[in-house]
């Protein structure tokens, strides 16, 4: 699973990671929450990479309103090519989804203490996204994403079943290019857990009003209770996708 994770890296750093022709507009987050739109990095008509905005919670374009959105935040890799609220994006309309970092809740005696996952080497690295573009009946627009997961790796699986897959830099293109119908299933895997790492942070990543570098700084694992505002985000293991799809709207993109 996939919740909540944070971005922060220079945009100038961040078009380098990514290819981007120029920095993209965007602030650092450290608390990002379904629901809200997050910086996703997408294939331009003319084939280059653009970074765009999206609504974190992806709304099947034959879906009759956006609220269906708020139970698409994931999409389990297993299942992601068969489901009917993402066969489609899966084979048209993939993009990566940029990131420092993402918060697990790691149970323990006291609770769930809330953990800042990310790379050993501390660089940005990409999401697994998928992408869709909704029509309402009054001809308004939304473009939604979500975040493709899979079986947690070995460094993970104390914490949750479950991950965010995570494409390599060298399988950035690949994964990108929907145009040539390439196999890309092989890129479904769990991340390297040698190349990762995670450290506790403060309970007040559990609330979504605190948005602020103190977020990611490590603390002393300890009460996972104390002083925390709100119980930590509820896990959800559902094999979502599973909606009866009517016929196609007209294409979008």
């Amino acid at each position: 699973m996939c919740g909540r994770y944070e971005l922060h890296t220079h945009p100038a750093a961040l078009a380098l990671a990514f290819g981007l022709d120029f920095p993209p507009a965007i602030r650092p987050r450290y608390n990002i929450a379904p629901t809200q739109d997050i910086p996703v990095i997408r294939l331009a008509r003319s084939g280059a990479r653009e970074l765009a905005q999206m609504r974190w919670g992806l709304v099947p374009r034959w879906a009759k309103d956006p609220s269906i959105g708020a139970r698409m935040i994931n999409a389990r890799a297993e299942t992601v090519a068969e489901k009917p609220s993402f066969r489609i994006a899966f084979q048209r309309h993939r993009c990566l989804i940029p990131a420092d970092g993402f918060y697990e809740w790691k149970p323990g005696p006291a609770g769930k203490q809330p953990i800042r996952v990310g790379m050993k080497d501390e660089r940005p690295f990409a999401f697994a996204g998928l992408t869709e573009r909704w029509l309402s009946p009054g001809g308004e627009v939304l473009d939604s994403c979500t975040i493709v997961t899979t079986t947690a790796n070995a460094l993970l699986a104390t914490m949750h079943d479950r991950m965010p897959v995570i494409v390599a830099p060298s399988d950035y293109a690949r994964w990108l290019d929907v145009a040539s119908d390439a196999d890309v299933t092989d890129l479904l895997a769990p991340y390297p857990a040698d190349a990762m790492t995670w450290y506790p942070v403060s309970t007040r990543v559990n609330s979504v009003r605190h948005d602020d570098a103190a977020l990611i700084e490590q603390v002393a694992e300890a009460d996972a209770t104390a002083n925390a505002d709100e119980p930590p985000p509820a896990a959800d293991d559902k094999d979502i996708g599973d909606e009866e799809m009517p016929p196609e709207q007209t294409e979008l993109f």
